[in-house]
């Protein structure tokens, strides 16, 4: 399912995650579509390819998913990785996105799972809210784009000698 984003969404999930990264006290966290597209982030974000990152990250959820099914499960919702340094907790929220919260240290798998289980209820309350101002229909009014105002004539004439 295509996710339609609204604004007034997107700032109400960024500051859900600016929260889970404060309560958790997480290096970064960041919320991926089940496509490896991002949806929002924050934290130290700027350290990282968050296109790889992302991609990668959609990738291990499919690839995980395809295990489970392999033992006869539904999904596996939470997957953790664990490093020298930083560890990731990858989960499922909403059944429409990815939430991956990087962290080190200075928190713990225990204190980033009780924060992530938090968050993951409002996250449900958003996507809920997209969802039915997606299936509400259109915008009242034309929806404007960038090429709404380019005409038959505007394009002749950029192709003509």
């Amino acid at each position: 399912m295509d996710l339609v984003l609204y604004e007034e969404e997107i700032r109400n999930l960024e500051r859900v995650l600016e929260r889970l990264r404060h309560d958790s006290n997480a290096r970064a966290v960041f919320l991926i579509d089940k496509n490896g597209q991002q949806i929002a982030a924050d934290g130290d974000v700027d350290q990282f390819d968050t296109t790889s990152l992302a991609s990668l990250t959609a990738g291990n959820v499919a690839a995980t998913d395809s295990l489970a099914r392999l033992i006869g499960e539904r999904e596996f919702s939470v997957l953790f990785h664990e490093g020298e340094r930083d560890h990731i907790h990858i989960s499922i929220v909403a059944r429409r996105a990815i939430l991956l919260v990087i962290f080190d240290e200075r928190s713990s798998l225990g204190l980033v799972r009780l924060r992530v289980k938090r968050a993951a209820g409002e996250f449900d309350k958003i996507f809920e809210t997209m969802a039915q101002k997606a299936s509400a229909g259109p915008v009242e009014g034309p929806m404007e784009t960038p090429f709404s105002e380019i005409t038959d004539d505007d394009i002749d004439a950029l192709f003509s000698d």
